[in-house]
C-alpha cells in the first residue's frame, strides 16, 4: 500500500512539475511589453507570487511572530516573511513526500513536523555566523572611523565612509545608523541599538566612546585607537582561549554523536538486534531515559567548555 502511494505522489509531482512549467502564451507581443513589466514565463512563478501575496495580506490583517521580519533581517536575508514561510511549507511538503517514499507515512510525518524547526534553526545559524562576523571586523571598523576623524570629517561622515570601505554584515548596520540619525533618532540611542541588536560589546564600548566625546570634548580619533587597541588585544585572548578550547569542544562531539552513530551502524548491519529496542515498553523506556541524560551531559559540556572572560 505504501509503496502504490509513493508511486502515485512521485506521477503526480511529475504532471505537476511538466504542467506548472509550461510556457504561458503572452496576451501581447514580445516588442509591444514593457521590459520591467515583462512577466515571467513559468506558471510556477506566477503561483509563488500569487501565494506571497497571499499571504502578506493575511499577515497585514493577522501578524504573526513566526519568521519574523526582524530575525530575516539579522540573518542578511533579503526576503519578507511571507517569501520565508512559503519557502518552509514548501520544504515541508517535500520533506514529507521523500519521506514517506522512502520509510512509509510515519518517517514523512516526522520529517514534515521537523522541517519547521530546521527553518527556525537555520535563520538562528545565520544569525549566530553574522553576529560573529560583525564582531571580528570592530578592529577594521574602528581604524575607518579614526582614519575618517583625522581627515576632518564628522562622526556621521566618518560613519558613512566606514560603511562604504568595510565588508558585510558591517556597511548594512552602519547605514542603518546614518538613516536613523538622519530622521532625527539621537546617534547615541542608534548605536546602542545596533550593539543590542547584534550583542556586541566591543560595538557598546565604541558607541560609549563616542557619547563621552562628545560631552567632555577631545580628539576622538585618539580615543578611537586606544579602544581598538583594547579590542584587538581581547580578539587575541579570544583566540587564545578558542584554540586551548577546542580539543574540549571536539571530544564533546564526539562523546554527543557515540550513542547516535552506534544506533545508526547496528541499524544497518544487525536491523533485528537493534529492532528490539523500538518494539519493547521497555525499549522506548531506555530511549527516554538516555535523551534525557544526553541532554543533560550536553549541557554539563556545554558548560564546562563555554568560557567567560
Amino acid at each position: 500500500m505504501l509503496l502504490v502511494l509513493g508511486i502515485v505522489l512521485v506521477l503526480a509531482g511529475i504532471v505537476i512539475g511538466f504542467t506548472a512549467l509550461q510556457p504561458h502564451a503572452a496576451a501581447l507581443p514580445r516588442d509591444r511589453r514593457r521590459p520591467f513589466e515583462e512577466e515571467s514565463t513559468s506558471q510556477l512563478s506566477r503561483f509563488a507570487g500569487a501565494a506571497v501575496r497571499l499571504l502578506e495580506e493575511r499577515l497585514k490583517r493577522r501578524p504573526t511572530r513566526i519568521y519574523r521580519r526582524e530575525l530575516l533581517e539579522l540573518a542578511g536575508l533579503r526576503l519578507s516573511q511571507a517569501d520565508y514561510i512559503i519557502l518552509v511549507i514548501a520544504g515541508t511538503l517535500v520533506a514529507g513526500a521523500v519521506g514517506t517514499m522512502l520509510r512509509g507515512f510515519g518517517l514523512g510525518l516526522l520529517f514534515a513536523l521537523v522541517s519547521p524547526f530546521l527553518g527556525h534553526l537555520v535563520l538562528v545559524l545565520l544569525i549566530s555566523q553574522r553576529r560573529a562576523k560583525f564582531d571580528s571586523q570592530m578592529g577594521d571598523l574602528l581604524q575607518l572611523l579614526s582614519g575618517g576623524l583625522r581627515a576632518g570629517h564628522s562622526i556621521l561622515r566618518a560613519i558613512d565612509a566606514a560603511a562604504a570601505e568595510a565588508d558585510a554584515p558591517t556597511p548594512e548596520e552602519m547605514r542603518r545608523v546614518i538613516t536613523e540619525t538622519s530622521l532625527g533618532k539621537d546617534l547615541l540611542e542608534s548605536l546602542m541599538d545596533t550593539a543590542q541588536r547584534m550583542e556586541s560589546e566591543d560595538f557598546t564600548w565604541i558607541a560609549q566612546a563616542i557619547q563621552i566625546n562628545r560631552e567632555v570634548g577631545g580628539d576622538l580619533a585618539e580615543v578611537l585607537d586606544q579602544v581598538g587597541g583594547t579590542i584587538r588585544e581581547r580578539a587575541e585572548i579570544k583566540g587564545q582561549i578558542k584554540a586551548l578550547a577546542a580539543e574540549g569542544k571536539f571530544s564533546a562531539y564526539i562523546l554527543m554523536a557515540l550513542p547516535i552513530g552506534i544506533v545508526v551502524m547496528l541499524s544497518v548491519v544487525n536491523p533485528g538486534y537493534i529492532g528490539v529496542l523500538f518494539t519493547e515498553p521497555l525499549g522506548w523506556v531506555m530511549i527516554g531515559v538516555s535523551i534525557v541524560l544526553m541532554i543533560i551531559g550536553g549541557l554539563w559540556l556545554r558548560k564546562i567548555i563555554d568560557l567567560k572572560f
